[in-house]
């Protein structure tokens, strides 16, 4: 049996932390796990600024409803969908995600969770569990699956090298150039293909 696990900012859809950085003109904001290897580090300056402007979960959210699927991203996951399970593996959060799964059909979603005041205020998270992506692939595995897993940032790329085949897709130059083993894509149409002909 052979599931695909695929990251979701950058892949299927923007990435948040980019699109509210552009709609509150604070740059700092844009700093993403594709600049940044270390997740608790990103996240608790994340935290910080947020504090530091006086930014809560309600300005998230009205920013992520403006937010939409990556042109073709919907249509990808629906082809990819009719041939194979799919799980979305992802380092966001569950109190951001729902208004993009909805756009994408509501895929199976395994992500986080954000800690917050009932102002919205956020003052922590928690991780589902530690190295997510890479600590489910090897769950599945033992379950007996084989993995198929694609992402475009630094923290997928343990999933991808743990998986029977791995891709990454419109990653960043410095991560192909430190990887190219690793076949990578930029189109939807070619990286339906390479998964494709991965589940044989």
């Amino acid at each position: 049996m052979k599931i695909v696990c695929l990251d979701l900012e950058g892949v299927l859809v923007p990435e948040i932390w980019i699109a509210f950085a552009e709609a509150t003109g604070i740059p700092e904001f844009r700093r993403t796990t594709r600049d940044e290897p270390d997740y608790d580090k990103l996240m608790r300056g994340r935290i910080a600024l947020l504090e530091q402007h006086g930014l809560g979960l309600r300005e998230i959210r009205d920013v992520i409803s403006r937010i939409d699927p990556l042109p073709g991203a919907r249509e990808f996951l629906d082809a990819l969908r009719e041939r194979t399970q799919v799980l979305i593996l992802s380092d966001t959060f569950y109190e951001f995600a729902m208004p993009l799964m909805r756009k994408l059909g509501y895929p199976t979603l395994m992500c986080n969770s954000l800690v917050a005041d009932a102002s919205g205020r956020i003052t922590g998270y928690r991780l589902r569990c530690p190295q997510s992506k890479l600590t489910t692939v090897k769950a599945l595995q033992e379950c007996g699956f084989e993995t198929i897993a694609a992402g475009d940032s630094f923290n997928d790329l343990g999933m991808i090298r743990a998986s029977k085949v791995g891709f990454l897709f419109r990653s960043t130059e410095k991560i192909k150039a430190d990887n190219p083993d690793l076949r990578a894509f930029e189109d939807y149409d070619a990286f339906l293909g390479g998964i494709l002909d991965a589940l044989g």
